[in-house]
């Protein structure tokens, strides 16, 4: 598992979504060359355990497309174990600016903050606000597991973040970050979901690669579109 150093825990910044075809990934990797940096983990499997009411209260709003709506998700990098670093992360949405709280945990002291068993770390805002969303929404528990490939870019001296994901999955059963990184394929095969990120506005040169390369922005939620499937199976049985 790759290390993580110095983890982010606040981010606030707008988030825009691509679905490209395996000939538009390649076009896009070849034209970000000399503008975006790989970071230096390279390749990296991310499995995230996505957290809901028994009645899937969060994704059903999430699904209905409203100006505000939250998560939370435990998040690791690479198979975990009961005592490798997890990331406990709330993230909202609010009129298309991206909000995220971070907590980096083990698996078991997360297992106990869901029983209701005390805060996720040491005060703050931060636990305040997780702690605020647990006792809210009330018996919370793993819901779906979402696990994909990426390759992150970086701007060298900018805010631009760029995310590539490989063979996005996901689980409806064994729902641990312990059990693998196996799981049912969310897109056809050979496509991909291109994340930008960024603070401010989209730089020109990115627009033009964007355009260029007929990529349109869209809208995909991979946990709204694992419950569509999940459901949908469910019904046709």
């Amino acid at each position: 598992m790759a290390e993580v150093q110095k983890p982010i825990v606040v981010m606030k910044r707008y988030e825009m979504k691509y679905i490209l075809t395996a000939e538009q990934t390649e076009y896009f990797k070849e034209a970000v060359k000399g503008h975006m940096e790989i970071d230096k983990f390279g390749l990296t499997s991310i499995a995230s355990l996505y957290y809901d009411t028994p009645d899937y209260r969060l994704i059903r709003t999430s699904i209905e497309k409203p100006k505000f709506k939250e998560k939370i998700r435990l998040r690791s990098y690479g198979l975990a174990t009961e005592s490798s670093p997890v990331f406990l992360e709330l993230k909202r949405k609010a009129y298309g600016i991206v909000y995220k709280r971070r907590v980096q945990s083990t698996i078991p002291l997360v297992n106990k903050f869901f029983d209701g068993e005390g805060d996720i770390c040491a005060g703050g805002q931060i636990n305040s606000e997780i702690t605020y969303f647990r006792d809210y929404y009330k018996e919370l528990a793993p819901a779906c597991l979402i696990i994909y490939d990426r390759v992150a870019y970086f701007q060298p001296d900018g805010d631009l973040r760029l995310t590539i994901d490989h063979n996005p999955r996901y689980r409806a059963d064994e729902l641990n970050l312990t059990h693998s990184m196996d799981g049912i394929s969310l897109l056809p095969e050979g496509s991909t979901i291109l994340e930008v990120k960024v603070q401010q506005a989209v730089p020109i040169w990115l627009a033009t690669i964007l355009s260029e390369g007929k990529i349109y922005k869209g809208s995909f939620s991979k946990y709204g579109t694992a419950y569509k499937m999940q459901m949908e199976k469910i019904r046709n049985i």
